[in-house]
């Protein structure tokens, strides 16, 4: 009775999770058709029906930033949900349609979802800049190297991106010129002075950049934390307990590898020539038994104690899987933040003077490929081994020594080559300079 009483719970439970997934495309357009309502909502409310403008000067800067976040989250769900549904829609077939039928599932009408995608699309075809408004493509080509306190106003020429340059063919008279490159500088830094526009330019040039560095410290924070918290939540109240309750504390193995075999019984035999050591040193004779039996409490406290590590390693494994999953799926959502943070990068890098690039350089490839990494590589293998209850393979340790950091030098190398020899040769020079 009480089989069929379970099976009957687990049927139901099919057949509801049977009916959420035929109801993932409705499901997904009402969720994107809702954002876009909110979005719709705050034009109306706050923005006379137009687009929400991030330069307009009816708000503060503040509010415009709280209406942008409000934007950008709203059209991030319309582009998930529509993906939704539209890879739910491509798998469904005709058994599914008969599903419907039967189930009693009112099917989706094609003229509201067109009128619904109408209306997404025509919500979302007001913002299409918002994914390239801070991309480096759009930005990184206007640097702004002027000190913010003196607001001198000051417009650097636009630097083209140096994709474009590299595709673009030129001659000789292109690169050389007939006048001083210097001429043409100061003549446009002569018309951007005169530009009555060149103050605007340059708070909207700083408010961009001020936006780039936000979202990009925000993201490499958000690339750290996730993972150490996936990893910490998921060992704490996912793993953890699963483990606990799969694995008997009597009966579990205590050594996962002979190394830890190896660390007990060397701490054991310690604890044992302690006691004798010190039962020597005395005056009064302790009896044997006594001596047996702090060892084998001792043994049975070691144990417990490698018991629990090896445990905790299992628990490892899980967990960093999940914390890699978290990382790859952040990864994979933010395409925008990459984006923002190559080129706050870029921006960095390549405004640094020619010393602290070579000094850079250097620093990281002493440490990752230098004469004394190779100690370095080794702790840091040990310990991963460690981490998840793996023997110390040594002639793994040596053989990855023996060819990662030489892959890694050869990148380093064709690098400097193909890349940072074009873009700053004179870093180049100042790095062979302090390399010998």
């Amino acid at each position: 009775m009480s089989n069929s009483g379970f099976g009957q719970k687990i049927y139901t439970f099919l057949l509801a999770a049977y009916e959420l997934y035929l109801r993932t495309p409705e499901r997904s357009l009402n969720k994107a058709y809702e954002a876009a309502l909110k979005i719709q909502k705050i034009e109306n409310e706050h923005f006379n029906g137009n687009k929400i403008d991030s330069h307009s000067t009816t708000y503060s800067s503040s509010v415009i930033d709280y209406f942008e976040s409000e934007l950008k989250k709203e059209l991030k769900i319309i582009r998930m949900r529509l993906t939704e549904f539209k890879a739910s829609r491509y798998l469904l077939s005709d058994s599914n349609q008969k599903a419907f039928r039967k189930l009693g599932i009112e099917p989706l009408n094609p003229s509201v979802i067109l009128d619904k995608l109408r209306f997404i699309d025509g919500i979302i075809a007001k913002y299409t800049f918002v994914e390239e408004e801070l991309s480096p493509q759009a930005r990184v080509s206007k640097p702004i190297d002027v000190p913010v306190e003196s607001l001198v106003l000051q417009q650097k020429p636009q630097n083209i991106s140096r994709k474009n340059l590299d595709k673009e063919p030129r001659s000789k008279t292109d690169t050389t010129g007939v006048l001083p490159r210097s001429i043409f500088n100061t003549i446009n830094r002569l018309q951007a002075e005169l530009d009555p526009q060149a103050e605007q330019n340059v708070v909207q040039n700083f408010r961009t950049a001020q936006k780039r560095t936000i979202i990009s410290v925000r993201f490499i924070l958000l690339l750290i934390i996730v993972p150490i918290l996936t990893h910490q939540l998921s060992k704490a109240f996912v793993v953890g307990p699963i483990i606990d309750h799969l694995r008997n504390p009597e009966q579990a193995v205590i050594f996962l590898n002979e190394e830890m075999e190896e660390q007990a019984l060397l701490e054991l035999q310690r604890f044992e020539e302690k006691i004798k050591f010190e039962n020597l040193l005395s005056n009064v004779s302790v009896p044997i038994e006594n001596i047996e039996a702090q060892i084998r409490e001792k043994a049975e406290e070691i144990a417990g104690k490698f018991r629990q590590e090896s445990a905790n390693a299992v628990k490892n494994v899980f967990s960093d899987i999940l914390s890699v999953i978290a990382f790859v799926f952040l990864l994979v959502t933010s395409k925008r933040e990459i984006a923002v943070l190559k080129g706050f990068f870029d921006n960095i890098v390549y405004g640094l003077s020619d010393s602290a690039k070579a000094f850079i350089i250097i620093l990281f490839t002493d440490i990752f490929v230098g004469f004394h990494s190779p100690h370095g590589w080794e702790v840091i293998l040990e310990g991963v081994s460690r981490h998840w209850g793996l023997p110390a393979n040594h002639d793994f340790i040596f053989l990855f020594i023996a060819t990662f950091p030489v892959i890694l030098d050869t990148i380093f190398k064709y690098w400097i080559f193909r890349y940072l020899n074009r873009i700053s040769p004179s870093a180049v020079a100042t790095y062979r300079n302090m390399n010998e």
